[in-house]
């Protein structure tokens, strides 16, 4: 089965969201579209919604959603949460990415 990753760092600051939306059924659903600088954008959401063609990785109590079309672009991939100097971010670890913005928001395959 194709498989998303999140660090431990971006599963509690997930937690931290879905606690402060006071809504417990809420997941992470992260989902690609087109457009961005590098070709494709990364869109990460909390939404309490599983649709039919949605794959659900389970972390920690944490799930995360990415719907069929979105999978290939991020299988293997993993989601961190990083904090440094300027400031806090998701970020993508995706080793299916041929190249990245300098944001790393948006990538190309």
């Amino acid at each position: 089965m194709s498989q998303v990753g999140l660090t431990e760092s971006a599963n509690k600051q997930v937690q931290q969201l879905i606690a402060s939306e006071g809504n417990p059924n809420l997941k992470l659903r992260i989902m690609i579209t087109s457009g961005g600088c590098s070709g494709f954008s990364y869109n990460f959401s909390l939404d309490d919604t599983v649709k039919d063609d949605d794959q659900v990785f389970e972390f920690d109590g944490v799930q995360v959603l990415v719907d069929e079309a979105s999978l290939p672009f991020v299988e293997g991939a993993e989601l961190d949460y990083v904090q440094d100097l300027m400031g806090s971010s998701f970020q993508m670890k995706n080793p299916n990415a041929s190249s990245e913005c300098g944001c790393g928001s948006s990538f190309s395959v």
